[in-house]
């Protein structure tokens, strides 16, 4: 190895501290006792944040008296773009256009419609629905137009934007060769508006789901401009030095970028510290290393990395990465899906405030969430302050860590004070630290931060807490040891291959792009392998995740080839404006006092839906759907902008129509892969309506009606019923009172009410619809429309034939739309008082049932039959130090179930729900038709089947379903033995009628 390359240095910039390291590479620095760690620095983190990590490079040339050509490359890990999105810096992000590729699909969920108000303000510059895009078997679903690009060129151009984001539908399923649509319409409009435009593919941004996809496409685009001042400024600073190496940034997954492609995709970076915390602790506890005891021990490791602030808790995988968060992501408030670490964050650290409250119960001490941050150093008591610290308890307990004025510390603290404040801080970390644990056995905890001084030498749950060497600078050596990853995102059909081959393959393509990025081939192996098989399509299709990663070859990489273009601008030549406050986009998001909130019920006793309603009507419909039903999300977006727009959604009382009123009934069907990026385009479901009521000749119908209340397809009766399509009421009940996987699951149909099912019809959107007059039994109906839904791309509008509301009464659940308002705005006035631990109790309060368990999924398991994902989902308890609040009026024993364990098996919706315990005793809580739904403790949303994931924490709960399910009838459509179950029936309590919205607050309640 040239002698250039003996050495590298880390930086990682955080909120509080800048830290430094520099590290031997040779081939015996890993085992000695500072693990190759020649110097280490750290300082509090400068506004400017170039100059400070210039400082940084600097002081550790100085301490090591490496020579700067002797250093083969800098790493450096920053939150500088991130926090440009979550201030919304208006001097740091650009106007985006963006060219959406699908037409006429999306049309009704346009681009920034998710996006918070001020930052849509900043970044919102154009947008554009052009032809493009693919369904998920690959085929077209339009060839790119380029007249039609060039126009929109011209009016990019006249409005002086200069990023510009493509996102064409199923575009990770396009050409590997340079020649998919995104890239050849990128080389269209960088020929139009020239060289200084910035325009970024989605399909090198971020994974399937196109809404997310777009979401985390435009953030990139904008910040753009940011990024390639600030990582110029970064080789100027390197200049200054005397560095000539090649210049990298970490990301989010653990792994390195060059400078190149930081500047490209800077998205990648946003947020590496926290991963960099974890492989710096995997570094120095030495886990990489063939006689390291722990490794051998295999499973996963807890990493706690304790800062000023925060404290940050994530998990390292046997492959020595982070364990990835859940699919979904908010980065300032905008949902996006690109990789990131699961971490959870509390709100300790070494300057976190101690307080000291006393009562006729005794002294009661807490520490944080608030802190000092930065201010430690003058603030803390043992840095001459007057602010009681986390820092100035640990020195009180012990003088042995000879920080400060120990002696300021001991008389600030009572005895019974200190030991409080002891047990506070190690009651937080034990339940932290058991949150992110998927095993109730004791754990293997890596300890590392400046501010781990406050933490204890032991804790309950806990089987080993390694400190290691430098642990306070462990970011900055993640920096240093961080990896080089190629991955792969990819709906692949099966037809006639073999699943191992076409793996296979997806592996070499993962370690090709690996090389392709920096890494030394001989290095490279698999990280990560994940088939998730596509639902409801009749193709055989799955869903396949590689990664792939290896050691850098700085060697193959040169310093030149890293450095951003001189003619670019610097950061620090920049001269910003004075940061200003930004205006809105147009719309204020409604702030309610929930307890006082009254929904708007009109004379004609017609309840005007707000956003407010909206959004606790999709909360409920979350719930409602057990598991399946599609994402109520988008949808309710759309529905939110009809509002935004000036529409009207109309809700009416199940008992204002007559009994002959028609009541017409629309949905979608499809695969959730393909709802989650061939969006709606706003006349699918429309046209199938008009055309069935062409075909039986009838008027204008009374209201609409959902098939099933739970997920998305709750929602959609509400775009249909709206100004902007019908403009008609929505009828408050469904069909179901729930979701279920097949259309004849609904109750019409399971009481054989005559021509309940057809004649229907189907459509796509883009002029393609049948009607089905008749079928030889209602399960044709299903195994006709879903082939005919698979030929049309796997997703369609459907409208089955109407039904009079005598039937709608007789044969339906009624009042469903305000029982879904009601469970989410149950859900609402939980979080609005900080109390997610009382959801399921308010929960219980509108419907019958039970509380079933409560604790963290350990084991999931999914295959699919026959179009539908079949799993099962397996859920172990808390610890006890986390069981803080009493969700149910049941005892937390029963609630909890020390040493039993909850399995759920599905079919898209959830079945039933099994508790075994420890004695291998097995009970029966719950099946269907009551519903079992799945919430996520944190958050007290509903979480769908294709949402569980290992170590979240869960509470699950059986409400009681309609009587009508109960009955002969219904047990044969919706009961065991319609999913092949043989088991008896036990219903989990009395179906409890909900209150209408309209009855409660109607013109009848005003007088």
């Amino acid at each position: 190895m040239a002698a250039k390359q003996q050495y590298r240095i880390g930086v990682d910039v955080g909120g509080t501290n800048t830290d430094g390291v520099l590290l031997s590479l040779s081939a015996s620095s890993a085992s000695q006792p500072n693990r190759g760690v020649l110097a280490s620095f750290k300082s509090p983190t400068t506004p400017d944040v170039t100059s400070g990590i210039e400082s940084a490079v600097r002081a550790v040339l100085e301490q090591s008296g490496v020579n700067p050509s002797d250093v083969g490359s800098l790493m450096i890990g920053t939150t500088h773009f991130i926090n440009a999105v979550v201030e919304h810096d208006v001097r740091r992000l650009s106007k985006v256009a963006v060219i959406r590729l699908g037409a006429p699909y999306t049309e009704e969920c346009p681009p920034f419609l998710d996006f918070p108000g001020p930052l849509r303000a900043i970044m919102d510059g154009h947008v554009a629905i052009l032809k493009g895009g693919l369904h998920i078997d690959g085929k077209l679903i339009n060839e790119i137009d380029e007249a039609e690009i060039v126009k929109e060129c011209k009016i990019i151009k006249e409005k002086n934007i200069k990023a510009v984001a493509i996102v064409g539908i199923f575009s990770s399923l396009d050409r590997q060769d340079g020649t998919s649509q995104e890239e050849r319409a990128r080389a269209i409009i960088e020929r139009e508006l020239g060289t200084d435009s910035h325009v970024v593919c989605s399909r090198e941004v971020a994974n399937q789901g196109l809404l997310e996809r777009e979401n985390a496409t435009i953030l990139n685009a904008s910040i753009l401009a940011f990024a390639r001042r600030t990582i110029a400024s970064f080789r100027r600073a390197m200049g200054r030095v005397g560095l000539t190496c090649p210049l990298f940034l970490t990301q989010n997954d653990g792994t390195l970028t060059t400078a190149r492609e930081a500047a490209r995709l800077p998205i990648r970076t946003f947020a590496s510290g926290q991963t960099n915390s974890m492989r710096g602790a995997s570094y120095l506890a030495g886990l990489s290393s063939s006689t390291s005891e722990v490794a051998k021990k295999g499973g996963s490791i807890i990493v706690v990395d304790v800062g000023g602030t925060t404290t940050d808790v994530g998990v390292l995988l046997p492959s020595g990465f982070p364990r990835q968060a859940a699919a979904f992501i908010s980065v300032g408030g905008v949902r996006t899906n690109f990789s990131m670490p699961d971490v959870q964050s509390i709100g300790l650290g070494g300057g976190s405030i101690v307080r000291t409250v006393k009562d006729e119960n005794g002294v009661k001490v807490t520490v944080g969430p608030d802190s000092t941050g930065y201010r430690l150093l003058t603030e803390g008591l043992v840095f001459g302050g007057s602010t009681r610290t986390a820092t100035d308890i640990a020195v009180a307990a012990d003088s042995s860590l000879n920080i400060g004025d120990v002696e300021k510390a001991k008389v600030a603290f009572s005895g019974e004070e200190l030991k409080g404040a002891q047990e506070c801080v190690k009651k937080l970390l034990e339940d932290v630290i058991d949150r992110m644990k998927t095993s109730p056995e004791p754990a293997t905890v890596l300890l590392v931060g400046g501010g781990s001084v406050i933490a204890p030498e032991a804790l309950n749950g806990v089987s080993e807490l390694i400190k290691p060497p430098l642990f306070s600078c462990a970011n900055a050596v993640g920096a240093c040891v961080a990896n080089v990853s190629g991955e792969l995102d990819t709906i692949e059909i099966l037809e006639d291959r073999k699943l191992e081959d076409v793996v296979e393959k997806a592996k070499a393509l993962a370690v090709e792009r690996a090389v392709k990025n920096g890494a030394k081939k001989e290095t490279v192996k698999v990280v990560e392998v994940e088939n998730l098989p596509v639902q409801y399509v009749t193709i055989k299709a799955t869903r396949l995740i590689v990664r792939a990663v290896g050691e850098l070859d700085a060697e193959a990489i040169p310093a030149g080839s890293t450095v951003v273009e001189e003619a670019e601008e610097s950061e620090e030549g920049y001269q910003e404006a004075e940061k200003e406050a930004v205006k809105d986009a147009g719309f204020v998001e409604e702030k309610v006092d929930i307890p006082t909130y009254r929904p708007t019920v009109n004379e004609a006793g017609e309840w005007v839906v707000s956003e407010v309603d909206l959004s606790w009507i999709q909360e409920g419909c979350g719930i409602l759907g057990t598991g399946g039903g599609g994402s109520p999300y988008p949808p309710f977006i759309m529905a939110r902008q009809i509002l935004r727009e000036g529409g009207c959604i109309k809700v009416i009382s199940s008992e204002s129509l007559p009994d002959d009123a028609m009541i017409f009934r629309g949905h979608f069907m499809g695969s959730p892969s393909v709802s989650n990026e061939r969006l709606q385009g706003g006349t699918e479901v429309e046209t199938a309506c008009r055309n069935l009521m062409k075909f039986i000749n009838a008027e204008k119908p009374a209201a609409v009606i959902s098939d099933e209340i739970g997920g998305g397809n709750g929602i959609q009766p509400m775009i249909l019923a709206s100004a902007k399509h019908l403009d008609i009421p929505v009828f408050d009940g469904d069909l179901m009172g729930r979701a279920y996987p097949q259309m004849w699951q609904s109750l019409p149909a399971a009481f054989s009410v005559p021509a309940s099912l057809t004649p229907c019809a189907i459509a796509d959107g883009v002029n393609n619809s049948i009607v089905l007059p008749s079928t030889s039994d209602q399960f044709m109906v299903e195994t006709i429309l879903r082939g005919v839904c698979t030929t049309l791309g796997s997703r369609a509008g459907v409208s089955m034939v109407p039904l009079s509301a005598k039937i709608c009464r007789e044969y339906g659940v009624t009042r469903t739309v305000s029982q879904a308002w009601r469970l989410g705005r149950a859900v609402a006035q939980c979080r609005a008082k900080s109390d997610l631990g009382g959801i399921p109790k308010a929960i219980l309060n509108l419907q019958n049932g039970k509380c079933l368990f409560i604790g963290k999924v350990v084991g999931i398991e999914r295959e699919v039959r026959a179009g539908f994902t079949w799993g099962s989902v397996t859920m172990a308890p808390l610890a006890t130090e986390e069981e803080e609040n009493r969700v149910s009026e049941q005892s937390q024993d029963e609630l909890v179930m020390k040493d039993a364990t909850l399995r759920i098996e599905f079919q898209n919706e959830n079945l039933r729900a099994d508790l075994t315990t420890s004695d291998g005793k097995k009970e029966l809580l719950a099946v269907v038709p009551d519903l079992i739904t799945v919430l996520d403790s944190q958050s007290g949303s509903a979480l769908g089947t294709h949402e569980y994931r290992y170590g979240l924490r869960v509470t699950v709960i059986g409400l009681a379903g309609h009587p009508l399910w109960s009955t002969k009838e219904g047990l044969q459509t919706g009961g065991p033995a319609a999913f092949g179950l043989d088991l008896p029936y036990k219903p989990i309590g009395l179906y409890r009628e909900p209150v209408g919205v309209i009855e409660e607050y109607g013109p009848a309640s005003r007088k």
